[in-house]
């Protein structure tokens, strides 16, 4: 099979913005909110620039305590910003990092030395694309679990009932995602595999293996996130 992968332009990238104008318009009409996406978007476009300048050093490197220091760095981040829909969420912040860290690394530790095998195996090329995925997806579902407890137990819910309300919310992107998968889409890993040309049966190995490790990483979290604020409110 034909190994090919589109050159995009930077300037290709303003068709984009039509979307996201209509986006915008809808969000600032209904939300009067004027700040939240615009410094979003501004700090994403930051971010994805640096970060490749960052990636061409990082991938050539040989050593694993530079690639140990970027996960750290990402496994903080991501503690933090799963925290920022909650009121007076600092108490938590170490409660989100320690699940997310434990959902996270279990999983990644397995994809890499269970999966794939890398050599070596704090390969940067491997590591920090897949945990990029696995920390991503376990933030996200800590965040939404954070946000429906509080909501659950702000309402009046005992714990276990807003627990058993904040895991399933928290579960419910992942599981649309199973149901659509191969379906309704074709998740990035696949779709990136298969625009550079990489055989659809093996761009699906990799599908499966991203989906296992999202649902084990995010579900792990949550449980962890969950138990932890259990034993505080015991």
């Amino acid at each position: 099979m034909k190994h090919s992968l589109y050159h995009i332009a930077l300037t290709d990238l303003v068709w984009m913005l039509i979307p996201v104008g209509i986006v915008a318009f809808l969000y600032y009409r209904w939300t009067d909110d004027r700040t939240t996406l615009p410094y979003a978007l501004g700090r994403m476009l930051l971010q994805l620039l640096s970060i490749g300048y960052v990636l061409v050093y990082i991938f050539t490197t040989s050593s694993p305590w530079l690639v140990g220091g970027v996960l750290a760095v990402m496994l903080t981040a991501a503690g933090i910003i799963a925290m920022r829909p909650l009121p007076q969420a600092a108490k938590h912040y170490l409660y989100a990092i320690v699940a997310i860290v434990i959902g996270g690394v279990l999983t990644l530790g397995l994809v890499l030395f269970g999966v794939l095998n890398p050599s070596p195996w704090f390969d940067p090329k491997v590591v920090i694309p897949l945990a990029g995925m696995v920390f991503a997806n376990s933030m996200n579902a800590v965040s939404i679990a954070a946000e429906r407890l509080h909501s659950e137990r702000t309402g009046g819910a005992t714990f276990a009932q807003a627990r058993a309300t904040a895991y399933r919310a928290a579960l419910i992107p992942i599981i649309n995602s199973l149901f659509a998968v191969g379906l309704v889409s074709l998740p990035g890993m696949m779709t990136g595999q298969i625009l550079s040309g990489v055989d659809p049966l093996i761009a699906v190995r990799y599908q499966m293996m991203v989906m296992l490790m999202i649902l084990g990483s995010a579900g792990i979290s949550v449980g962890v996130y969950l138990s932890l604020l259990f034993k505080e409110e015991d």
